[in-house]
């Protein structure tokens, strides 16, 4: 795949990119004033100019403002469409250097600009921002289906890969050729008229339609439910103080507020005695975007459902699970199914034994109640505690967040010899909240910079994600990479210690490993930086299994108040709860995914997304007790874009190669084993997509991944 076609891809993420009408071509006397005004326009912008400063250049975040995006949008895209013109009506005969290289090269200055706006419409998200979004989304859409519509373009790329075998070329080069010929087919490329017509409005309207379901998402995340002091039954001093730092930061003192996120809701339903505001809390959260009134999104998913299914017709395929799945490993839509029906029946299994304990202690305790999913991390939270003598508030006071940084930051040096010097306030930053690093070898290299935003806030959508801002390439030139981990930690007030739980630590573990898989890249061509969706998630669920390691806890599980490392027994009592709980871990995960795969994985779309998502849940035999994770009219990985649609599975496909890959080390007799961990810098992380994934696992382990590590590390039944 191109290094365009990957941007557009990465645009989907954040803009929802996908392909419309071919770019008007530029004259060479309108190439000249063209070429003018874009001078002009470079050195008043700072988003258009090339990155300035240290390290290769660094995005200017403290001279950007979300109006200077439309101006600058209108010269990257003048800028853009004159490089393409230029390739398609080459007059030389079509060559690898003269097409697919210049491919490679062209469109720097979109990249710059849609990476700095990415982090806008994520982080930075205003009512400004947002209009913009939904804006310009369509717009840039069409600019990219401009490049894969462009027949003479097309035409090019054709020949070059009907002589690829002639062509003297390395395999690296001929692998990023048929990614590239591949990419332009399956985005259209091959349609007629008609069908290019047809499919650019398609694009554009679902690019408009992502735009405004995140936009809803977001509004619904940013209300609250507001407590008041004698509320607060069961709570620990450092979520009662986030609460009430919520309260002061939204106008609101004296308030105890519960923000509709993930990191708010979560902590609330595990520790909270109060059942009756958990019920609250819990179906406020669980009903984002599906409340009837503006913020609702039911009608948005339908739209986008029925659009992507005549899509995938277009195109050739039987539904939108076949085509968004044509470039994975998995390849099929059964094959996806089929793993995750090996893993399902014994999560649900696991499930009944967990609601049956947890039922035992609410009735000891006298409370006449049947498990309700309101209740389940409450009463969870307290069958650990009567198994395992283990409470979370005991463990948080070791889960300082710094030190956990600085946790990942060591791993990654024992590992593959990362070193990470902190230079926050020698570059921009996007928020005051941002800290940086540099990133070197061991013998003092330049790598990378590494951003750390790790704070929930107003305007910045829920989850937690990394993002680049620059890739790592050398064909022309080297270029580091700029790597970015997003959180949503609770900050809580100033001057406070932030204690984490382990779910938070093991997310920052898992982000971390995004950035390591790029910090260690050494593409070529940028066109081969970014791997399937269901490989790319793999280098960083297996870096979250470090995180509980003896070697890390002993030196970075330290009391927040008295320094002293996190004693033995506890470390004993947290490895021996460590399959607790995993029937709803894997239940509340594995419904999400089985209700992606299978509303894409049909020729038509769902007109009413709540009864389609019930009846799935009865006919798959969920427990009740447990909801999905996401459920439909919240499910960003699927309607903010394409990037996850008919992909959510992709977390379970990558945890069977995490699961083998983590044996591996511990059968070594060393989690830091030097041998096995320069094996899976070569193999598994530096490659990018230059090599085949399924190969590069082999290589790596010297066999397919089995199953059977990743039903043990849950702690299932392996037979």
């Amino acid at each position: 795949m191109s290094r365009l076609m990957l941007l557009a891809s990465a645009c989907a993420l954040a803009l929802a990119a996908g392909c419309a009408s071919t770019p008007t071509p530029i004259t060479d006397a309108a190439a000249s004033v063209q070429q003018e005004s874009t001078m002009t326009d470079i050195a008043a912008s700072p988003l258009l100019a090339p990155w300035g400063g240290p390290f290769g250049g660094v995005p200017p975040w403290d001279q950007v403002k979300p109006a200077d995006f439309p101006p600058a949008f209108e010269v990257a895209i003048a800028e853009l469409n004159a490089e393409i013109d230029a390739i398609a009506t080459n007059a030389a005969p079509p060559t690898f250097e003269n097409t697919i290289a210049v491919m490679e090269r062209s469109g720097r200055t979109m990249d710059r600009v849609l990476s700095m706006f990415g982090v806008f419409t994520s982080n930075l998200a205003d009512d400004e921002v947002q209009e913009l979004d939904k804006e310009w989304s369509p717009k840039l859409t069409a600019v990219y289906d401009g490049i894969t519509f462009n027949e003479a373009l097309f035409q090019r790329i054709a020949a070059i890969h009907a002589a690829r075998e002639s062509a003297n070329l390395t395999p690296v080069q001929k692998r990023l050729l048929e990614r590239t010929y591949a990419g332009f087919v399956r985005q259209g490329a091959q349609l007629d008229a008609a069908g290019k017509t047809r499919l650019g409005e398609m694009n554009q309207q679902l690019a408009s339609l992502f735009a405004e379901f995140s936009a809803r998402v977001l509004a619904d995340e940013e209300t609250w439910t507001a407590l008041e002091e004698t509320d607060l039954a069961g709570l620990p001093d450092g979520l009662k103080s986030a609460a009430k730092a919520a309260g002061e930061a939204n106008g609101l003192p004296g308030k105890y507020l519960i923000v509709n996120t993930r990191s708010s809701v979560d902590p609330f339903l595990t520790l909270s005695s109060r059942r009756d505001l958990r019920e609250i809390v819990w179906k406020k959260f669980k009903n984002r975007g599906d409340n009837g009134g503006e913020s609702d999104t039911n009608a948005l998913i339908a739209d986008i459902t029925k659009l992507r299914a005549e899509r995938a017709k277009l195109l050739g395929y039987p539904t939108h699970a076949h085509w968004r799945m044509d470039d994975t490993m998995a390849k099929d839509p059964q094959k996806a199914e089929a793993l995750m029906q090996t893993v399902w029946p014994a999560a649900v299994a696991r499930v009944k034994e967990e609601v049956a304990d947890m039922q035992a202690v609410a009735k000891k305790e006298g409370a006449n109640i049947t498990i309700e999913p309101w209740d389940y991390l409450y009463y969870a939270e307290k069958v650990r505690k009567a198994k395992y003598d283990l409470d979370q508030n005991e463990i948080k006071p070791y889960f300082e967040l710094n030190n956990m940084v600085e946790a990942a930051f060591w791993s990654a040096g024992q590992l593959y010899g990362l070193q990470f010097k902190e230079n926050t306030g020698a570059i921009p930053v996007f928020h005051p909240d941002v800290r940086t690093w540099e990133v070197t070898d061991k013998a003092g290299n330049h790598v990378g910079v590494f951003y750390g935003d790790n704070f929930a806030r107003t305007g910045k959508r829920s989850g937690a994600w990394m993002t680049t801002y620059r890739s790592h390439e050398t064909f022309d030139g080297k270029r580091t990479p700029l790597a970015s981990n997003n959180n949503n930690f609770v900050k809580g007030p100033p001057g406070e210690p932030v204690l984490i739980s382990i779910d938070d630590a093991e997310t920052l573990f898992h982000e971390f490993g995004h950035a390591i898989h790029y910090l260690l890249s050494n593409v070529e061509y940028p066109g081969l930086g970014n791997t399937p969706r269901d490989y790319v998630e793999y280098p960083s669920q297996v870096n979250e299994h470090w995180l509980l390691t003896r070697p890390v806890l002993d030196r970075f599980a330290k009391h927040y108040q008295t320094g002293e490392p996190m004693p033995q027994a506890l470390v004993d009592k947290i490895a021996a709860s460590s399959k607790f709980n995993q029937g709803y871990a894997t239940v509340e995960y594995l419904s999400s995914a089985i209700v992606d795969m299978r509303m894409h994985n049909r020729p038509d779309g769902v007109a009413d997304p709540d009864a389609f998502e019930r009846t799935t849940m009865t006919e798959i035999g969920a427990p009740t007790e447990v909801v999905m994770r996401h459920r439909l009219p919240q499910f960003l990985h699927l309607f903010s874009s394409d990037a996850y649609s008919a992909g959510y599975y992709s977390y379970l496909w990558s945890e069977v190669m995490d699961a083998d890959t983590w044996k591996a080390f511990e059968e070594s007799g060393d989690v830091f084993d030097p041998t096995l961990a320069q094996k899976m810098k070569d193999y598994i992380l530096a490659p990018g997509n230059a090599t085949d994934r399924a190969e590069a696992f082999r290589q790596f382990r010297g066999r397919d991944p089995d199953v059977k590590a990743l039903l043990e590390v849950r702690g299932f039944p392996t037979e």
